[in-house]
């Protein structure tokens, strides 16, 4: 049986799937000797804030600061982001922590890929994968790929060199280009270039000593050649072909970066794979879109899709009670729910005559399907609208 089938058969609810990620956490602590934090992304929900961001960072350092640990592990799992956010994500790793690694079950993609290169070891399952290094500029109200970009525009000043002219419409493309906005372009480009060759030579080749093959005693010069070579494959889209590619292990030790493979671990293998299937199901069953998780703590962040706003009675200086409807993202149910502002029982036989059911008090709605929503910023939106709190029924 799949760990997938076993925790679906196990019916396990939310909360617990949460308390089974935190002893996850813990066994791993113990066999690696290490702190482990749990970043990951629900990377199949459409809600733009799944990409890594500053507000990332803030999370990262307010979880991992002044652990008096030597050594950390990352579990990473994101599309992609700022590549500013990774830098500043990897600085504070590197004040807190003496040894950094990097875990990927699923996939750490641009700048995920950056932050799984600043590590000391990469740990990768079968199923991992990075991806191509592409910094995302925005373009008038679009952000794009850096690379594809600048491949355009050298694309059309080869075709203008050639036929002395261009087509109507990419003359026009082309006329609306900025001096300055190629000069972002290009430097978003190197800033990632630079961030690869920079933490490769200095972290995850600091143990290297002795080629593999002829035993010799590897220079610094050799570290910054094979740092730059590998950063320059990594960014160079022509290698991958798409922006999406998965590069697993075969292909990340084919441009020479050594990756442990954690598969020939059983046990650690099996942690692995188990806080990847919690992390999935916790993404498939509430709505939840990213987490951040060590033995100690967790943080999850959750979105409600906007729906009709929560009913308060106008015109009273002091509402009794709010309406809501709320739509499961999963089976489609309406469920009707009040919130309570004033202690009167006769609210609750009023609205529980009539099909709705009090606000959770734990902010947790469960649909019959088994999908949970976290209604805690509606609670907070009717409480600031009102001025009141929400009562429990």
């Amino acid at each position: 049986m799949g760990l997938m089938n076993e925790y679906i058969n196990a019916k396990k609810s939310a909360n617990e799937l949460e308390q089974e990620l935190l002893a996850l956490i813990k066994t791993y602590n113990e066999k690696r000797k290490t702190y482990l934090l749990v970043m990951v992304s629900a990377l199949n929900k459409p809600i733009p804030d799944i990409a890594l961001s500053q507000e990332d960072f803030y999370m990262v350092a307010d979880m991992m600061n002044d652990l008096k640990q030597s050594k950390a592990d990352i579990y990473i799992e994101t599309p992609g982001g700022s590549g500013e956010a990774a830098e500043e994500i990897v600085e504070f790793l590197r004040k807190e922590f003496e040894y950094v690694s990097f875990v990927v079950s699923g996939e750490a993609k641009s700048a995920g890929t950056l932050m799984v290169l600043s590590g000391d070891e990469i740990l990768m399952t079968k199923t991992g994968s990075l991806g191509p290094i592409d910094a995302q500029v925005r373009i008038g109200r679009t952000t794009i790929s850096a690379y594809d970009y600048m491949e355009w525009v050298q694309e059309k000043l080869k075709e203008a060199e050639a036929k002395d002219r261009l087509n109507p419409f990419d003359a026009t493309m082309v006329a609306q280009i900025s001096p300055g906005e190629l000069k972002g372009v290009n430097h978003a480009l190197k800033f990632a270039e630079d961030l690869v060759g920079k933490w490769l030579k200095q972290y995850k080749f600091k143990h290297w000593k002795v080629t593999e093959t002829q035993k010799k005693t590897v220079t610094d010069d050799m570290k910054d050649r094979r740092a730059k070579e590998i950063a320059q494959k990594l960014i160079d889209h022509s290698t991958w072909r798409s922006h999406g590619r998965s590069i697993k292990i075969k292909d990340l030790e084919k441009i020479g970066l050594r990756i442990t493979e954690v598969d020939s671990d059983g046990d650690l293998k099996n942690i692995i794979y188990r806080i990847q299937v919690v992390c999935r199901l916790l993404f498939a069953t509430t709505n939840t879109y990213k987490i951040f998780a060590t033995e100690k703590e967790k943080i999850f962040k959750s979105a409600v899709p906007v729906q009709e706003a929560p009913r308060i009675p106008k015109n009273l200086k002091r509402p009794e009670v709010a309406e809501l409807e709320q739509k499961c993202q999963q089976c489609g149910k309406v469920h009707k729910i009040y919130a309570k502002l004033a202690d009167n029982a006769q609210i609750d036989k009023d609205f529980k005559s009539n099909g709705f059911a009090p606000f959770p008090k734990d902010n947790k709605l469960v649909c019959d399907c088994g999908f949970e929503m976290d209604l805690g910023g509606i609670r907070n939106e009717i409480e600031v609208k009102t001025g009141l709190k929400v009562l429990d029924s």
